[in-house]
């Protein structure tokens, strides 16, 4: 038996399984990065650069992207466990470089935890690089 599988755009039906998704793939994330808020922010700022993979009709993976002019990102790159290994991150930072590259984005940056390895062999196999640089953050309250 052979799975479908495709990426498209976020629909606001997909939300309770995005959110199962992201508890399942980014456990024990800080309060700032509840799913439900997350989405609900993506979707005011570039809502189609929040991409979903859906195999078999299942929402499986996911992708959330964004240009500010300058530099591109690419964060929640998530993939159900059951799913991982058969190609479905790759095919979602394949359209999200895709569709940073069309919005004239010279530069993509990602940000890996440092602790994990197979993400980071992950990125260099896509052909990123580990760059010289400091990470750093600042809380905001948000309005």
């Amino acid at each position: 038996m052979t799975s479908e599988f495709g990426v498209r755009a976020y629909l606001p039906e997909d939300e309770s399984a995005l959110v199962e998704l992201w508890e399942i793939c980014f456990p024990n994330e800080p309060a700032r990065n509840n799913p439900a808020d997350v989405i609900r922010r993506k979707l005011s700022v570039q809502p189609e650069l929040l991409m979903v993979c859906i195999v078999d009709g299942r929402l499986v993976g996911s992708a959330l992207a964004g240009y500010d002019g300058f530099r591109g990102w690419v964060n929640k790159v998530a993939v159900h466990p059951e799913y991982q290994r058969k190609g479905i991150a790759s095919l979602l930072m394949d359209t999200a470089e895709s569709a940073l590259a069309a919005l004239g984005c010279p530069k993509l940056n990602i940000q890996v935890r440092a602790d994990n390895a197979a993400v980071v062999e992950f990125y260099e196999n896509a052909g990123f690089s580990i760059e010289d640089r400091i990470s750093m953050s600042k809380q905001l309250q948000p309005n």
